[in-house]
């Protein structure tokens, strides 16, 4: 007879995912974590450059954000850490207060993400189009791309071969095996060539000096006072928003690619976490990498919190114990690294000629103004907001003609119906005024609302006035037709609109 009591370790069993206990997982999380590791260090150095800090900040920053997103964050193998778009922000303010200022902005920003995330901001994420998806996306690949010709301008002339030779292993590993992620392969053969026939060119060294210990806590160092608050609070508030969106934003990404669904309150809430966890540490903030990201998604396979753990670990096991040594990588093997994650990246189906023909131009308006306003401006949030606005335009321009009124007059002459079909908001209820004959129609008029549907004050107004006309005149009108929600709005609203009221 067959027990329904499950053994204690069938329970443990039960309580661990899977993967824990598949090797091949574990291979693949490891050295995506290295990977992204390894392209985090220059990146960190550079990011750390632009705020107008020592590179150790930027370094101690994407090694906290990563550890503590991948335990608190909602989005399964997303990478956090320092990034540009919060580097821009908040660089005015260590300029003209310092270091402590920007430290204490860190720690307010996260407070701030927690607080929007609280609130569910997350949930305006689905008022983003896919147009604008598919610019952001877009955009960011040219970003990324953009990055890496500084790398490869005023160089010795062997880094173009070895920029080359990396793009060539990257394409040609995959074929031989999949085992060892081709990034990975890259970067330690570069830095074999280039160490072991001492060929001279700009390497990570050469971006900064990497730490040799590990952060540790303390306060930031800013008088605790009502100035310092509203000094730090513009730019704490701003850093909070772009980091939420260009987080927010990576993580529909890689729910698209992975085809899973991620926590986005969880992620908003978790962004904020990491970043008083880094505020605390020294660190310069940060949000989600959409570079790295791609790197251990997409490249490199990885699917779990694993991979974004070890990002962060790794990084500071590199600078701390194998400093010389990653020193010595040839900024050409990251170079190439990067150029095709941007070619991964970018959505090539978006621009092919049988798409553009198919699409409609509405649609293609918003996708390039996106991808322009990104582009000129070096700030995917910026594109982000005046893509959907762009899009919301076009929306209210498209449907603002779908209103249509046709006339009917009952054969006895007395009574004339207007049937109204689509939707009337503010768009398109300025047109509905004038597509009435007050003076001509009968003495009765019905109004058919049964195919309509009313949306705002602006709607409501514009029935306002066509009674109003019709009553100036002696006739009646009656509105028929109205589905719960518009009666609702109509019976709350109407006759309070007008200046007399």
């Amino acid at each position: 007879m067959s027990s329904s009591v499950s053994s204690p370790s069938d329970r443990v069993r039960a309580l661990v995912p899977g993967w824990v206990r598949d090797p091949k997982v574990w291979r693949t999380e490891v050295l995506a974590g290295l990977v992204v590791a390894l392209a985090l260090i220059p990146e960190a150095i550079s990011f750390s450059i632009i705020a107008g800090v020592d590179p150790a900040v930027g370094l101690f920053a994407s090694f906290t954000m990563a550890v503590v997103i991948s335990v608190v964050g909602g989005r399964r193998a997303m990478i956090s850490a320092a990034t540009g778009a919060v580097a821009l922000v908040i660089a005015p303010l260590n300029n003209e207060h310092g270091l402590g200022h920007l430290i204490a902005a860190v720690i307010l920003a996260g407070v701030f993400q927690v607080v929007l995330g609280a609130l569910g901001v997350a949930r305006l994420m689905r008022f983003i189009p896919r147009s604008v998806m598919v610019g952001f996306v877009n955009a960011l690949a040219i970003l990324i791309f953009l990055a890496q010709v500084p790398e490869v301008r005023d160089v010795p002339w062997p880094v173009y071969p070895l920029v080359l030779g990396g793009l060539a292993l990257m394409v040609l590993f995959p074929k031989i095996t999949t085992v060892v992620p081709a990034p990975l392969v890259s970067i330690v053969v570069l830095t074999l060539i280039t160490v072991g026939a001492g060929i001279a060119v700009p390497t990570v060294g050469d971006k900064g000096a990497l730490p040799s210990s590990l952060p540790v806590p303390g306060l930031p160092d800013v008088p605790f006072t009502l100035d310092t608050l509203t000094t730090i609070a513009p730019y704490a508030f701003a850093m909070a928003l772009v980091g939420l969106m260009e987080s927010l934003m990576t993580a529909k990404l890689v729910d698209d690619i992975t085809d899973s669904h991620s926590n986005k309150t969880r992620e908003s809430i978790g962004q904020g976490v990491a970043n008083i966890v880094t505020g605390f540490f020294g660190g310069m903030g940060g949000c989600a990498m959409i570079g790295q990201t791609m790197i251990n998604v997409k490249v490199s396979g990885a699917r779990t919190r694993l991979s974004t753990f070890l990002a962060g670990a790794f990084l500071m096991v590199l600078c701390v114990v194998f400093g010389p040594v990653v020193s010595d990588i040839p900024m050409a093997a990251l170079v190439a690294v990067m150029v095709m994650v941007s070619f991964a990246t970018f959505d090539w189906h978006s621009i092919a000629p049988k798409t553009l023909r198919r699409m409609p131009l509405g649609e293609i308006t918003v996708m390039v103004t996106t991808v322009a306003c990104v582009v000129i401006t070096h700030n995917l949030a910026i594109g982000v907001v005046v893509g959907s606005v762009t899009a919301m335009v076009v929306f209210a321009k498209r449907v603002a003609h779908l209103a249509e009124v046709t006339a009917v007059t009952d054969p006895d002459g007395t009574t004339v119906v207007y049937r109204v079909t689509g939707e009337l908001f503010f768009a398109s209820s300025n047109d509905l005024v004038g597509q009435f004959d007050y003076a001509g129609d009968p003495p009765h008029v019905v109004i058919d609302l049964s195919a309509a549907h009313v949306w705002d004050a602006s709607s409501v107004a514009a029935l306002d006035a066509i009674e109003t006309k019709y009553g100036q005149r002696g006739k009646t009108v009656e509105i028929v037709g109205l589905n719960p929600p518009s009666a609702r709005l109509h019976g709350r609203l109407s006759g309070e609109l007008s200046a007399s009221h």
